[in-house]
């Protein structure tokens, strides 16, 4: 009892069938290695990079550069952070009211001027000029308010700097 006897085929039908298997995966075999082949190409002509520079060493470059400026983006958030909370206490908005302080001397060369920060505190200065002097008052401003009286002048360039300041906030809703 042979082995065709147990399959129930021929023999030279089973050696057939083997054989055309075996080309099959011989060409296969053939393909898989023409393409690894030309992948190898490619990987080491990826690997020399330009001018025989590696790209490993182009990667490595790059991605110090690249936590490099991670670094340094993280600096400049804090220093942002920073200037952001000063710039509120920077007196960044004024008014300002030229006029003739008094009637002989004209060109309006008095003026009040009124300088805020975001919470509208600051300074209003006032400088009035006359044919022999010129003198200067300053005011302290909190919070859009003067403990002291202020002139029709100072009030007006108060209430300029204070518009600044409300139409500010309103163009950074």
């Amino acid at each position: 009892m042979g082995v065709s006897n147990f399959i129930g085929m021929d023999v030279g039908i089973m050696f057939l069938l083997l054989l055309i298997l075996i080309i099959i995966l011989a060409v296969i075999t053939v393909s898989m290695s023409l393409r690894l082949t030309r992948l190898t190409k490619k990987y080491q002509m990826f690997m020399r990079g330009r001018n025989g520079e590696s790209m490993e060493q182009v990667f490595a470059a790059k991605l110090s550069n690249i936590e490099r400026l991670e670094d340094q983006s993280d600096t400049n958030k804090e220093d942002i952070e920073i200037l952001q909370k000063h710039i509120s206490t920077t007196l960044t908005h004024y008014g300002i009211v030229k006029y003739d302080a008094f009637d002989d001397v004209g060109g309006k060369m008095s003026f009040a001027l009124a300088m805020l920060d975001d919470s509208n505190t600051g300074f209003i200065l006032n400088t009035i000029h006359s044919r022999d002097n010129c003198f200067q008052y300053i005011k302290e401003v909190v919070n859009g308010q003067s403990y002291i009286m202020l002139s029709k002048e100072e009030t007006e360039a108060l209430n300029h700097a204070i518009s600044n300041v409300e139409e500010e906030k309103l163009e950074n809703i």
